[in-house]
């Protein structure tokens, strides 16, 4: 450690790693000492509330501790490792290895890699069966621990859904078994939402698929209920450098009740729970007047659907300081107002129609209509807004071209709205993105075959021809990436393999386009003599899921129906207007307004 000031002046951005941030918390150790991990740049991890949130929810408590590390970018990585510096916290200085117990925070498939690259930092073995109890215990959450098998080889425990109360749990189960690891483990398992693989045995059959599952066999997700009187930082730590989300975040809601078919997201956060008016206005202005942001971010999967948004803005202005600036991500097309766009004015306005044309919008339940896209646009053009963003997706299930060429049309349309305002100062420009499609599990897609390298040039050449069109840019997404982020978002534990294989050839935040490393990746499967397209194909609808032993209170019959619905082309509507017993209503009482 003697080395590290003179490490420092030779990497990039020296202040992701030394702590001392404002409002950072005066930490000491504990009975439980544990360590936030997030397995990306310090940048994107300071962003990241639902870090901060589980954090706070130790810290709170007396005889626990929670720190936080964020991966090394590969400049400061090799220097630890060339002077045999392991890996440490920010804030209290302390060697990961020597925590009680590590905590990744899954956000994306594509950061997998960056777990082993920080354990190898640490000096931390990478498969849990080389691990004894001198070592952390590995324990994972966030969005995409709801298939937790690719990781399954590494992480000692996994907890699914809500992780506020669950980690707490188990750090009161940890002091009281401390010297006791595997009762730990056993009673841990017993908890709402957390998973212990070395308690479930999976059985395949010849052709790779699962067969049945042994021992702990259901695992049901952790859900809380009451989300405003949930714990919730009073305080930010203020990013040394700048964040890639520079300002103060609030959670308005959790969970929608949208239920596009193609969202992860809109299912394992079901069901729709609430802060109220009050608690948002009091978060707000505590995290505003200790923090001095001047930018406001109202966030829920769909903000625009809370149902006292109104309210909301009216009492953020008579109380938030002067000035601020309210961010309203996650705005729906269909139901943006011109008094919304005044609030969420930023240089450009976005929008995710997800396809082109009615017909696969209504096969994938995205539930707005042509023109209610062109409302939404006017309304933003009323505003002031000139620069508009437009998501869509390609290879959905059915897509055909017709439906491509949708697209075309649809901006096009979106011009001549624009043509016809009666103020134009500045020209109309559009950005078109287009992602792959990647059926996820816990959807009504989640059996659908991801689209060949192939048949998505075919589509984006399609598209680049077609949108030629002065002041349209055009982007996609890389096929070999959106690939393996469906191999592991659908994969079991054979994958466990290959990801360590992965590391050992140099794939590292594989997320970052300068980075990936697609001969890395393609040689760790033919090593592992595994096809990669095993992951990609259509999923019989008999066959077990290597997630089915998860609970997340939606029901299979209830996706299998939906599937049926999308290819018969037909919209079930959303869970506000009608409920569609998912399964969700034997656990907790759906409420909207």
């Amino acid at each position: 450690m003697d080395n590290l000031n003179e490490i420092l002046r030779t990497v990039e951005k020296p202040a992701r790693y030394t702590g001392g941030e404002y409002n950072e918390p005066q930490l000491q150790l504990s009975g439980f000492n544990f360590c936030m991990c997030f397995p990306d740049v310090y940048e994107v991890g300071m962003s990241n509330l639902g870090i901060r949130i589980v954090m706070d929810s130790i810290n709170r408590n007396k005889n626990m501790t929670a720190d936080r590390c964020f991966t090394p970018w590969t400049d400061f990585g090799d220097k630890l490792k060339e002077n045999k510096i392991p890996l440490f916290s920010l804030g209290l200085k302390k060697p990961l290895k020597e925590f009680d117990m590590l905590g990744f925070s899954l956000q994306y498939e594509m950061c997998y890699t960056n777990i082993l690259y920080m354990l190898d930092i640490a000096g931390i073995p990478f498969l849990k069966s080389e691990r004894d109890d001198k070592y952390p215990l590995i324990t994972c959450g966030g969005p995409c621990a709801v298939n937790p098998e690719p990781l399954a080889d590494f992480v000692d425990m996994f907890y699914i859904g809500d992780g506020e109360e669950s980690v707490v749990k188990t750090a009161e189960l940890f002091i009281k078994y401390k010297n006791n690891r595997e009762e730990f483990l056993r009673q841990a398992s017993k908890i709402d939402g957390v998973y212990v693989p070395k308690f479930m045995n999976v059985i395949y059959n010849e052709d790779g698929t699962v067969n049945h599952f042994e021992g702990i066999t259901k695992v049901k997700k952790a859900l809380l209920k009451d989300l405003d009187s949930a714990v919730f930082p009073e305080k930010m730590m203020i990013a040394n450098t700048e964040a890639v989300h520079d300002r103060v975040v609030v959670e308005v809601m959790r969970g929608c009740f949208r239920s596009c078919r193609f969202c992860q997201a809109g299912f394992v956060y079901r069901p729709v729970r609430k802060r109220t008016v009050d608690t948002i206005t009091k978060q707000s202005c505590s995290l505003l007047c200790s923090s001095g942001f001047e930018e406001l971010s109202l966030n829920s999967l769909s903000t625009g659907d809370y149902p006292y948004l109104k309210d909301l803005l009216k009492s953020l202005k008579n109380n938030i300081p002067e000035g601020t600036k309210i961010a309203l991500p996650s705005l729906r097309v269909d139901n943006f107002e011109s008094e919304l766009a005044e609030e969420a004015r930023k240089s450009s306005l976005t929008f995710a129609p997800e396809a082109g044309s009615q017909r696969l919008r209504d096969v994938i339940n995205k539930d707005i209509t042509e023109q209610e896209v062109l409302n939404g646009v006017k309304a933003a053009f009323q505003s002031g807004y000139f620069n508009v963003k437009l998501y869509f997706m390609l290879g959905l299930p059915t897509e055909t071209d017709e439906d491509l060429l949708g697209i075309k049309d649809l901006v096009e349309k979106i011009q001549q709205v624009y043509r016809n305002m009666p103020r134009r100062s500045k020209a109309l420009k559009i950005n078109i993105s287009c992602a792959t499609f990647i059926p996820k599990p816990f959807t009504p897609f989640q059996w659908e075959k991801q689209a060949t390298k192939d048949e998505i040039e075919e589509k984006q050449k399609l598209l680049r021809n077609n949108l030629r069109i002065k002041n349209i840019h055009f982007s996609w997404s890389s096929y070999d990436v959106s690939c393996l982020e469906a191999a592991f978002a659908r994969g079991d534990r054979k994958l466990g393999s290959v990801l360590l294989a992965a590391y050992k050839n140099g794939c590292v935040f594989d997320s970052w386009d300068e980075k990936f490393n697609a001969d890395g990746w393609k040689s760790a499967f033919e090593s592992e003599n595994i096809d990669i397209n095993f992951y990609l194909r259509e999923i019989n609808r008999e066959e077990i899921l290597p997630w089915d032993f998860i609970d997340i209170f939606v029901e299979k019959k209830f996706l299998l129906k939906e599937n049926k619905l999308a290819h018969n082309g037909t919209v079930s509507g959303n869970c506000k207007t009608q409920c569609k017993a998912c399964g969700m209503e034997k656990e907790f009482v759906c409420k909207f307004d």
